[in-house]
């Protein structure tokens, strides 16, 4: 069905069957229109249909694509039998609990199929549009002018259900708005409901993925009747304890810390931080299963736990572990010592290809309150994505992860953190921040379904990097994921990708293409001044000492043998296998001393804090971080052409 013939079979407002004069209803000609006709037909004010849909999806319909919860078009509407047959899960396998030598490597947890005939209500909100409608479940999925009229119906269908009048006030709805978030505790649902509200008093514009230019108005009055949302009749989640930011619905679901077997316990590590240990990193996972599976899992004592899980449908936040104690999450012990690791519900590949307006915020609210809390600089060498962090050894290479991956957006993520990514100096800065816009930039990537298979085209945060100016150069070779053969277009081989808000030294600039320093080698990537996939920046690097050839990089940042007292193994200090050239810079993310937190028992009476004098500069080397001894390299200013 054309967006046409959507908009003309729109019904009144909470009909359960098709209208008599359903062919007589007036055609849309664009998404905008889609959404004046269907505020028409079904009562609800357009502003307040358009802010529920930006709050969802931006307005994107993602060509027709699920969501990570099962949210189809603009107003996500989810529909999980069909997305789940049609995108079967079965995420990345297990994990690397504590990436620590003493330990050795977890076995792949099994996660159970759901079960598609006891669906909650929230995932199934396209059958009851289709009911309220009339439209078949196909177009609703499909066509964004039919899923706005799911959408108006449904928000309608809540507004009526709660005894209130189809006014057209938008500060009449918010207890409708806030139904139609489809939490099941109150907090939840008044957050998203506050947010519409913020985006109704700020209004917004943007072209979608689609190609459409919405825009809505902003309202910077509009007072909205929150006292509604008591007549929700939800629950009140248990917040106790939880660390969250105000304004966000936040529930305390604790992992069990407790002995599974003699010498054996999980699945987290008690600790004191940032007494201990300073906090220096958050890491950004998404959970590579379903909402209820990463409940099951983080609760699971054999398994492994994070600090918070993020529901995609509605942004709500479920916290496990406290800040102060030590998650196993990233596969490197260096960097689960001293961060956060907060899941966001969803895939990297499947079953859906985008994450909801909602968790976007709720997440950046949470990540802006962490890193307040603990001193963490708002950079992408500080708020790390999973595929960001290094094997501890050569040895853990292949085997990390690559999620969120190369569809989760951090250019919007940062900017609802605050912390735009923008230029920092001209030409002459000698660093480029990589930051293509996100909708425009399509990389083809393979492998989303099987292998060579071509994923979907759609928005991507990454850039790929050639051993030369041209795109029929070959990639740039990941010596350590691929020991014998060339990296790969595939969404997990991250050996020639750069990522947004990433920083790397310019090392030659020709025409359209900029050569970056990158795994010891020169990465070339299309950079044109019509539409850049980068901006110019300034910032610290490092280079090899004057004398040395080359200098080896690390995984992981441990202190010198001396510092170890009796009674705590000494942990060797492993080069990875890369090389960093005389002549290459590398930009600087941290300066650490060594340190290394000895927990491998039950009684917590033995875990120590092992620090040395060894100082490390941690670096943006290929798409994960490395580090160099500081011993090794002379830091120096960026800027292009300057002497070294």
């Amino acid at each position: 069905m054309t967006a046409a013939a959507a908009a003309a079979a729109l019904l009144p407002v909470l009909s359960s069957a098709p209208s008599a004069n359903a062919a007589d209803q007036p055609a849309t000609s664009s998404l905008q229109q889609a959404f004046s006709d269907a505020a028409q037909h079904y009562q609800v004010p357009a502003s307040v249909l358009l802010s529920v849909s930006y709050m969802e999806s931006r307005w994107d319909t993602h060509q027709g694509l699920p969501s990570v919860t099962a949210g189809y078009g603009p107003m996500h509407l989810t529909d999980a039998r069909t997305a789940l047959t049609d995108f079967p899960q079965k995420g990345d396998g297990g994990d690397d609990a504590r990436g620590d030598d003493p330990r050795p490597l977890t076995g792949g947890a099994q996660v159970p199929a759901p079960d598609l005939s006891q669906l909650p209500a929230t995932l199934t909100t396209l059958d009851r549009a289709a009911g309220l409608t009339g439209l078949p479940a196909q177009d609703l999925r499909t066509d964004p002018a039919a899923n706005v009229a799911g959408g108006a119906a449904l928000i309608a269908d809540a507004q009526k259900s709660l005894g209130r009048p189809l006014t057209a006030d938008p500060a009449d709805w918010y207890g409708a708005v806030a139904r139609f978030s489809g939490a099941d505790d109150s907090a939840t649902a008044t957050a998203f409901a506050d947010d519409v509200y913020d985006v109704l008093r700020q209004g917004e514009s943007r072209t979608t993925d689609s190609g459409q230019s919405v825009a809505l108005a902003a309202a910077p009055g509009i007072a909205p009747d929150t006292a509604q949302a008591a007549g929700l009749g939800l629950k009140h989640a248990n917040d106790a304890g939880t660390e969250c930011p105000r304004g966000v619905g936040c529930e305390w679901l604790p992992a069990p810390y407790q002995e599974t077997a003699p010498g054996n316990y999980g699945n987290h590590d008690l600790a004191d931080r940032p007494n201990d240990q300073k906090i220096d990193y958050i890491v950004i996972h998404d959970t590579e299963g379903t909402w209820d599976t990463a409940l099951k899992l983080v609760r699971t004592p054999t398994y492994l736990a994070w600090h918070y899980t993020i529901r995609s449908a509605d942004g709500h936040i479920d916290q496990h572990l406290k800040t102060k104690d030590v998650g196993w999450h990233a596969g490197n012990w260096s960097i689960n010592a001293k961060s956060v690791g907060i899941e966001h519900e969803g895939f990297l590949i499947d079953p859906g290809t985008w994450y909801t307006e909602s968790m976007y915020r709720t997440s950046a609210r949470l990540v802006a309150y962490l890193a307040r809390k603990y001193g963490i600089p708002l950079d992408r060498q500080h708020i790390l994505g999973h595929d960001n962090v290094p094997g501890p050894t050569g040895a853990y290479i292949g085997g990390m992860h690559t999620d969120p991956g190369p569809y989760w957006d951090w250019a919007h993520y940062f900017q609802l953190m605050g912390a735009p990514l923008h230029a920092t100096a001209g030409p002459g800065g000698g660093l480029v921040t990589i930051r293509p816009d996100y909708d425009e930039n399509q990389p083809l990537y393979t492998g989303c379904v099987k292998a060579g298979d071509t994923c979907p085209a759609r928005g991507s945060e990454a850039v790929r990097l050639y051993t030369a100016p041209s795109e029929d150069a070959p990639l740039v070779k990941d010596i350590g994921l691929h020991k014998t053969g060339d990296s790969t277009t595939g969404v997990n081989d991250v050996g020639a990708r750069a990522s947004t808000g990433q920083q790397y030294a310019v090392a030659e600039r020709q025409g359209d293409w900029t050569a970056v320093w990158y795994l010891g080698q020169k990465g070339w990537f299309h950079n044109p001044r019509s539409q850049p996939t980068a901006v110019n920046a300034w910032g610290f690097t490092v280079s090899p000492k004057p004398g040395l050839t080359d200098i080896p990089v690390y995984g992981r940042a441990y202190p010198e043998a001396s510092a170890y007292p009796a009674g705590v193994p000494v942990q060797a200090i492993v080069p990875m296998p890369y090389k960093l050239l005389a002549g290459q810079e590398y930009v600087i993310g941290n300066r650490v001393h060594g340190e290394y937190f000895y927990s491998t028992t039950f009684d917590t009476t033995g875990h120590r804090v092992v620090r040395g004098n060894q100082v490390y500069y941690e670096i943006q080397f290929g798409h994960r971080v490395e580090y160099v001894k500081a011993e090794d390299v002379t830091v120096l200013p960026s800027q292009v052409g300057a002497p070294r």
